[in-house]
């Protein structure tokens, strides 16, 4: 190296150091523009619509799944609810007939009774908080959702098909018959005689 290389030569100073970095870097940042033809730029955007409704259609299809399982769930509870009120109806009915004959009975077992009345009715309280009531059958017509035919009498005082007696009483919980009334169903005595017909014949 000369003399005057030496010379010229000198340290590059550090603000030189960072405007050479800078120009540099901006060189390297600089955006890059793509172009894409338009029948490319289509398929993607139908690509992406697609995509779209596949998933608006999987959150509707999971949304119907979840309110499907909720629903059964509370069917169950329902259901469950309804089989073990059902089995308290038959021994509420036996006190229920029991304490129809008190009156007949001595004074102390009246003074019972009143204390079983008393049980018998907080009994009856809690299936009135659940929704439980009884329905009424004498006098209105049959039907097989609500009424259990155990017999049919063949009278005049009645239409036929109409519930003339009640031997179990029914119970619905809201709307829905949980047990049904088992009654006697009346029958024309026209309907008694063409039956007793054949048999004659024979």
């Amino acid at each position: 190296m000369t003399e005057d290389s030496q010379n010229n030569a000198r340290p590059i100073s550090e603000n030189e150091q960072n405007k050479s970095s800078t120009a540099n870097g901006d060189a390297l940042s600089a955006p890059a523009f793509v172009t894409i033809p338009e029948n490319e730029l289509e398929r993607l955007q139908q690509g992406a619509a697609e995509y779209k409704d596949k998933y608006l259609r999987l959150l509707a299809e999971m949304d119907n799944a979840r309110k499907r399982m909720q629903k059964e769930r509370q069917e169950l509870v329902q259901q469950a609810a309804e089989n073990i009120i059902v089995e308290f109806l038959n021994p509420i009915d036996h006190m229920e007939n029991a304490l129809k004959f008190t009156q007949q009975m001595s004074e102390d077992v009246k003074h019972w009774a009143i204390g079983f009345q008393m049980i018998l009715n907080q009994f009856k309280d809690v299936l009135t908080g659940h929704g439980v009531t009884v329905f009424i059958s004498k006098g209105t017509p049959f039907d097989p959702h609500r009424h259990e035919a155990i017999e049919m009498v063949a009278t005049q005082d009645h239409p036929p098909d109409c519930v003339v007696e009640e031997n179990v009483r029914g119970y619905k919980m809201g709307e829905k018959v949980i047990r049904p009334a088992r009654v006697k169903v009346s029958k024309s005595p026209e309907e008694s005689s063409s039956e007793a017909k054949p048999q004659e014949n024979k």
